[in-house]
């Protein structure tokens, strides 16, 4: 007991550090399919996210179940058929933003992070780029990539093959404050 104990405040230490967590539960997910046929998009601004400035950790979670399209059909193949989010509900990125930045000085700062990204069940070390800014003890996030469906076994039934791109555009954007 007393080892869990102090390997849970070891781990507290480590995570408050010199630096801060900075934390959100409203972060927005958003993705973009266009083909000839049908653009699709749908929009999750329930992600849960975190960035520890101490170590430049970075954790995005997000449930697929909390994607919202313009049509309930879409939203409903979306989770049976493509994303078989019963089987696999949580998609996320762990990861650590490579380049030094000054947490403490406002500014604008070109990033990128390079981690695990799990999505379908299908865990892929990624670099994603984005743009930090920060301003008054606030970070804002904007970050993009391209998510080609294969790369993480999602299968595209050759009867909508035509409507779906096997490369989607996923777009996060979040500004998060100090874990209090």
């Amino acid at each position: 007991m007393k080892t869990l104990c102090f390997s849970l405040l070891l781990s507290c230490l480590y995570l408050s550090g010199h630096g801060q967590i900075f934390i959100t539960t409203t972060a927005k997910v958003q993705f973009f399919s266009e083909t000839p046929l049908e653009n699709i998009s749908a929009i999750n601004s329930n992600v849960s996210s975190l960035i520890n400035t101490n170590t430049d950790s970075v954790l995005v979670r997000m449930k697929n179940t909390a994607f919202v399209f313009k049509n309930a059909l879409m939203q409903e193949h979306f989770n049976e058929n493509y994303m078989e989010s019963t089987k696999y509900p949580i998609d996320s990125f762990r990861g650590k933003i490579n380049e030094n930045i000054d947490y403490a000085k406002d500014g604008v700062y070109s990033v990128t992070a390079t981690g695990t990204f799990m999505l379908h069940g299908v865990e892929k070390t990624t670099t994603i780029p984005g743009t930090l800014t920060i301003k008054n003890n606030v970070i804002h996030l904007d970050a993009e990539l391209m998510v080609h469906t294969a790369d993480f076994k999602i299968e595209i039934p050759k009867l909508v093959f035509s409507k779906i791109a096997e490369d989607i555009k996923v777009n996060m954007s979040a500004d998060y404050k100090p874990k209090k």
